[in-house]
């Protein structure tokens, strides 16, 4: 396979705030062998995060989350989403630092024992992020309620489900935003062999 290379010709930063916004201009190599012709391209940098699906092996149920966001106000639906716990990664912490601390601050659980899922962009059309995915083995008992730091806005409603009903609201689009989706996903492929792993840990 042939390298394919880039160039950046010019950047420019359009704002910075609690995000940043990039504008580029920028040629990249084609299949042909050919330079592209320049592209204006902006960039929407907001660092990267963490994010974890605590499951509960014994009792089968998986903790979720559900709080309002702003990207999903203008859906036609609900902009209060189901989702898993999540973080942003700051300077000198690790993804898995983050979920730990997470955890707590979102859904009030600690994290027994936990296993990566993968590292993926995004959308990587318009922005630089990714997300670490994690499983993390969990006590569910007595798990719920709202959480989430005042000082930072959050209002965060915590509920367990059990995992078929969560695979459902995967299926029937209940849940549709795309972390907790794809670590569902992934549990509904593992859940028996974390099952017989978690369990001696509980």
């Amino acid at each position: 396979m042939q390298k394919l290379e880039f160039k950046i010709l010019n950047q420019a930063l359009s704002y910075s705030g609690f995000f940043k916004l990039s504008r580029y201009q920028l040629q990249h190599r084609r299949y042909d062998g050919t330079w592209s012709q320049p592209l204006a391209r902006e960039l929407f940098e907001r660092g990267h995060a963490a994010a974890i699906l605590p499951y509960d092996p014994i009792a089968d149920k998986i903790i979720l989350i559900e709080q309002f966001r702003i990207g999903a106000i203008h859906s036609g639906n609900s902009a209060w989403l189901t989702e898993i716990v999540a973080g942003i990664i700051e300077p000198g912490e690790t993804p898995e630092q983050v979920v730990h601390r997470e955890a707590l601050e979102e859904a009030g659980c600690q994290i027994i024992d936990m296993e990566k899922i993968y590292t993926c962009f995004v959308s990587p059309g318009g922005t630089s992020e990714t997300i670490t995915l994690y499983c993390g083995c969990v006590d569910a008992t007595d798990i719920g309620g709202i959480h989430g730091c005042s000082e930072e806005g959050e209002d965060i409603r915590v509920f367990t489900c059990p995992f078929s009903e969560a695979l459902t609201m995967v299926e029937n689009g209940q849940i549709n935003s795309a972390s907790p989706i794809m670590a569902i996903q992934w549990l509904s492929l593992n859940r028996e062999r974390l099952r017989l792993m978690w369990k001696k840990l509980r």
